[in-house]
């Protein structure tokens, strides 16, 4: 859930498949590669693990940043080297495996992230009135700076690979009808990456977190005078 700004830079330290030959007939979805700068800095700022290159924790963090960055900026499914369209699954909180057409039928990014059995009442963000580009929309101007991703502890190597990690980044900006609050709004969880031996390309993908979490820290600050909070019109993040 990393947020990116959408142009600049020839190349990225923590991820792979965003400038290169191999990219050059790539569709973006907001027009051209992704930008990690601003994100990379506040990664670098906040982490709590530096991992030596090469080692097995170093591999899977960049593995699951490029995902990332696939997952959120490439729109032909077709464009995705980090996972083989025809076999790939993902899966929230032991949530039924759904496939790429059932992810994005979902609205992709942040909605498919954020599901939720709870009554719309009680959702605080509901993705099922959120469309992709209304749903990062909210995302990345609530977190200007990007929301960070580091990768606390692997507990087990390909092929089943199982890893907690930590999401964090500053409401600078509204979100949802709600005043930025300046705080760091962090979130934890785990997952598990069933990769092929070489790490190069993802089978299926279990995240398990609590999203209350990170909606919790969005929804403090106070309401916004006018500002209504049904589906956002404001204007998880291209900076992931």
């Amino acid at each position: 859930m990393a947020n990116s700004n959408s142009s600049g830079g020839e190349g990225d330290r923590y991820r792979s498949h965003i400038h290169g030959d191999q990219e050059r007939n790539t569709e973006w979805r907001f027009g051209s590669p992704p930008n990690y700068d601003l994100v990379n800095k506040l990664f670098e700022e906040g982490r709590t693990k530096v991992w030596e290159a090469g080692s097995l924790e170093e591999r899977v963090q960049h593995m699951v940043k490029t995902w990332e960055m696939e997952m959120f900026n490439k729109r032909r499914f077709q464009d995705y080297k980090t996972v083989n369209p025809d076999n790939y699954t993902f899966s929230l909180n032991g949530r039924r495996p759904i496939r790429l057409e059932q992810k994005r039928e979902l609205g992709g990014g942040y909605n498919s992230l954020l599901q939720t059995s709870l009554p719309q009442g009680l959702r605080g963000y509901d993705p099922s009135r959120e469309t992709m580009e209304s749903s990062h929309a909210a995302f990345t101007t609530a977190f200007p700076r990007g929301f960070a991703l580091e990768v606390l502890h692997v507990y087990s190597g390909p092929p089943a690979i199982v890893y907690k990690f930590r999401h964090w980044g500053f409401m600078e900006g509204p979100f949802q009808g709600h005043a930025p609050t300046g705080e760091m709004v962090e979130l934890y969880g785990m997952a598990i990456f069933q990769v092929d031996a070489d790490m190069k390309e993802i089978e299926k993908v279990e995240f398990f977190y609590d999203r209350g979490e990170l909606l919790g820290g969005l929804l403090k600050g106070a309401t916004m005078e006018g500002a209504g909070l049904p589906a956002s019109s404001c204007p998880f993040l291209r900076n992931v």
